[in-house]
């Protein structure tokens, strides 16, 4: 009953975290199905837990970084580490996951009438475990700064570093533990994905790997909106910058001007 509790409250504390989960929930079973669905978010949850709770406590693979407990009684913990932090890395991977398909995949036509449809051997390759993790961990370079300085928004000081790292204040060691994260729960997920049989003839995918893009966009603005709000020019700017070329290339991609690399 007290799990229910908080995890009620969680919901009613962190309403955005769980819209993005909701909505990544179903654009990943539009996406490629229930099952697969089920899998990659429960991998990506336990393996996001497993890495947090031991960095808590080794500063592997994170490095060193602690909760500071202030939300107890408010939201769920599973021992000390906050329910939505883990859980949120379910969604950012799926959403790098499609941004990294809409690079990989071949699609026909440009514009509105671009088309892409599934292909089992480009997204089950290296390359698609590579850019998923580059993505990845490019999110949280701009998510990680400014929840850093949750105190000054209605996220709240939920964590701290011991030794304040060059980023803005985040160690380089973070971002390792994210692509660890990434690597090994993605990579995961390849291999079960490799045992479950694919459909005869690979469906147009266009709608749902477009809508996991946008997701991908909405947490990115979602993200440096909050940090031009607390005075963080610098870091946003910095943000906005880093995403430039990503995205002037996702453009001319769906303009059908950027040819899908061999893979």
């Amino acid at each position: 009953m007290e799990f229910l509790l908080l995890l009620g409250k969680t919901l009613l504390l962190r309403p955005y975290v769980f819209l993005f989960l909701a909505v990544a929930l179903a654009t990943s079973v539009w996406l490629m199905g229930p099952k697969r669905t089920a899998i990659f978010f429960l991998l990506t949850w336990l393996t996001a837990f497993l890495c947090e709770f031991s960095s808590t406590r080794t500063g592997i693979p994170f490095g060193w970084y602690f909760y500071t407990g202030s939300t107890r009684g408010q939201e769920l913990y599973l021992s000390n580490v906050p329910f939505m932090d883990s859980l949120s890395f379910s969604f950012l991977l799926f959403m790098s996951y499609c941004l990294a398909l809409a690079f990989l995949l071949p699609g026909r036509g440009p514009g509105l009438s671009w088309e892409v449809r599934d292909n089992p051997a480009i997204r089950r390759s290296g390359q698609v475990l590579a850019l998923t993790t580059l993505f990845f961990v490019l999110l949280d370079v701009v998510i990680d700064p400014v929840t850093l300085r949750g105190d000054r928004w209605f996220l709240g000081k939920i964590y701290y570093y011991p030794e304040p790292g060059v980023h803005f204040g985040v160690p380089i060691a973070n971002y390792l533990g994210w692509a660890v994260v990434g690597l090994v729960a993605f990579g995961l997920f390849q291999r079960i994905d490799h045992r479950l049989p694919a459909p005869p003839n690979p469906p147009a995918i266009t709608r749902p790997l477009l809508l996991g893009c946008t997701l991908y966009y909405g947490v990115l603005a979602f993200n440096l909106a909050v940090t031009f709000w607390i005075d963080e020019p610098v870091i946003g700017t910095t943000g906005l910058f880093m995403y430039l070329p990503i995205t002037a290339f996702l453009v001319l991609k769906l303009a059908g001007r950027l040819p899908a690399p061999s893979v």
